[in-house]
């Protein structure tokens, strides 16, 4: 092209992006997940009963194996599947809690485990012990 042209190669188009919503809805401003082309990021998720407003009872293991029982069903809800999990992110209310969470967490990953990063929280929401988001590949 020359100096001065106005045409221009075309760009590709933006990838579509998917506002998702759940059952129950959350419980607050913010959506349940997002796909983005082939990702999928879902917000996190804290252990909570089946009405959403509390968290279950048994402790961190008990509240990982339900944030993870809710991730497994959204990733297979909105497109894809454990084993697509790509990133992880874990905030603990104490991080001396992390062996029993990991107990948990691990057994929902056999095989590859994804890339993970922690953090502890100074409070999470409902005085829950841990609260985990991810990113899933769609297929």
């Amino acid at each position: 092209m020359r100096a001065g042209s106005t045409r221009s190669a075309a760009a590709p188009a933006p990838p579509e992006i998917a506002f998702l919503t759940g059952t129950p809805p959350e419980p607050g401003p913010f959506s349940r997940a997002v796909r983005v082309g082939h990702l999928l990021f879902l917000s996190g998720k804290i252990g909570t009963d089946s009405t959403g407003r509390r968290v279950v009872p048994g402790g961190v293991r008990a509240e990982t194996r339900a944030i993870m029982e809710e991730i497994r069903r959204d990733v297979v809800t909105y497109g894809s599947s454990m084993d697509r999990v790509v990133k992880c992110l874990v905030m603990m209310a104490d991080m001396r809690e992390w062996p029993a969470m990991n107990e948990v967490y691990t057994t929902y990953f056999p095989g590859p485990k994804p890339a993970r990063s922690a953090l502890g929280a100074n409070g999470l929401a409902l005085d829950a012990r841990v609260e985990i988001e991810c990113i899933a590949v769609v297929r």
